[in-house]
């Protein structure tokens, strides 16, 4: 019978664990990268664009729940949910006669909510950034609503953008109101935003 030197046994045995040890780097790795993406969504992979990097973007959304675990983000009161919806009702009716103040007012109206919120105030792409750890599915239509909101400022947004901005900027409106606008609603929306062809 022959045996094998005891430090080849032992460079063998330090092979297989660190062999071992990758594998479940990599698993872990794998796992966090999955929970990422399903806790982000579009987020993600607009993260990962921006970057150009899976794990430059991975460490910036990891960095945003960390920023934004620390904040103190408090749901609205009755009393305050119940004004927001009634300042968002108004806010509506107004659409016709002077679409262009209307957007610059959502986007008013929104800040301030997220505000009350806790939400701390900032440039549009932290606010953004923050809004996506809790509301990842609606950050997208945030980012739309910012994009029309900026061209209506050069002239270059239609009636029509305006409308898709408020309604946009209605999507993030009501997931951080935090209930659902049928609780709040004291009296009915005054007028529909038309759809003007």
């Amino acid at each position: 019978m022959t045996t094998t030197p005891t430090n080849t046994v032992i460079f063998a045995v330090l092979l297989i664990a660190l062999a071992l040890a990758v594998v479940a780097w990599l698993i872990i790795q794998r796992q966090r990268s999955l929970a990422l993406k399903r806790r982000f969504g579009p987020e993600y992979d607009l993260a990962v664009s921006k970057s150009g990097s899976r794990s430059k973007a991975e460490a910036e959304l990891s960095s945003r729940e960390k920023r934004v675990a620390g904040m103190s983000i408090v749901p609205l009161t009755a009393t305050d949910a119940a004004r927001f919806s009634q300042a968002w009702n108004a806010l509506q009716g107004r659409f016709v006669d002077n679409p262009k103040g209307v957007v610059t007012e959502a986007d008013r109206l929104v800040r301030e909510l997220m505000e009350r919120r806790g939400y701390p105030m900032g440039d549009f792409e932290r606010l953004a950034a923050d809004i996506s750890v809790d509301h990842p599915t609606v950050v997208t239509t945030y980012r739309a609503a910012q994009t029309i909101a900026t061209r209506d400022a050069r002239g270059e947004a239609d009636t029509e953008e305006l409308r898709k901005a408020v309604v946009y900027y209605r999507t993030l409106f009501d997931e951080l109101l935090g209930v659902a606008p049928n609780e709040v609603r004291t009296t009915p929306p005054t007028h529909a935003i038309p759809v003007h062809t």
